[in-house]
């Protein structure tokens, strides 16, 4: 018997070897693809790929639906929206003042408006994943930690601004953040010697929900490269298998 499978192993080493000669490297790796691995079944180009999208579907389903609750960017430290520098010193002024509950609660609503947008938009952030085309999917899969996220963000994140921008300007109106942002302005303008202020809040909110969405998307990416327990389904345990 084992002289059986010695004889086995050395018939295709001398395969392998002959392929080398005869074809080009390229050529070659494709040969290997195709040859069966431990399961029986070989890994192809387009299983690496739909495991990379199952992966990013599944970090958008885990990670991404938990922004869209209440309090889902304000009590996360990793994506709580903080003001932008030219309002912090109006927040401090105002709390100077005595008015730090009108300045928490201007805080408080722009996260609300993120929360909300990103509940409005993750259709659009999912279907744009299941767009991509992984023609470098290889590359991503044996790359750093987050490479299938910073894929995405290049290949999605210009369109989805122009969707998120929009719900983030309707969901101003929809938690009161409009109101109280428009009554801290004008109180804060209001004040002897200070310079006036008129931001782009949607502009900023839209930009920092965006970064919140592919942070939560990393983290469930680098969750499934380098914890065995999330690859929960057979596809992500064959695929990421690959790369550890």
């Amino acid at each position: 018997m084992k002289i059986t499978k010695l004889k086995a192993m050395l018939r295709k080493v001398l395969f392998i070897s002959i392929l080398f000669f005869i074809t080009g490297c390229d050529e070659l790796q494709n040969v290997v693809n195709t040859l069966p691995n431990e399961g029986g079944v070989g890994i192809s180009d387009a299983m690496i790929g739909n495991g990379l999208r199952e992966a990013l579907d599944y970090g958008i389903d885990r990670q991404v639906k938990k922004l869209t609750q209440k309090d889902g960017f304000y009590n996360n430290s990793l994506v709580k929206i903080l003001l932008p520098e030219e309002l912090q010193k109006v927040d401090q002024t105002l709390r100077d003042i005595g008015l730090g509950n009108l300045a928490d609660e201007g805080l408080k609503v722009l996260n609300r408006a993120a929360e909300d947008a990103v509940k409005t938009a993750t259709p659009i952030f999912v279907n744009a994943v299941k767009e991509i085309t992984f023609t470098d999917a290889k590359n991503i899969l044996m790359g750093a930690d987050n490479s299938a996220t910073n894929y995405l963000k290049g290949k999605t994140q210009t369109s989805l601004y122009s969707e998120f921008n929009p719900v983030i300007q309707n969901s101003f109106g929809k938690v009161g953040a409009d109101q109280i942002w428009s009554s801290i302005i004008t109180k804060y303008n209001a004040i002897p010697l200070v310079s006036k202020v008129n931001p782009d809040l949607t502009d900023y909110v839209t930009q920092e929900a965006l970064k919140g969405v592919f942070k939560m998307i990393a983290i469930e990416e680098m969750n499934i490269r380098t914890k065995y327990s999330s690859r929960t389904t057979d596809l992500l345990k064959k695929v990421f298998a690959l790369q550890d």
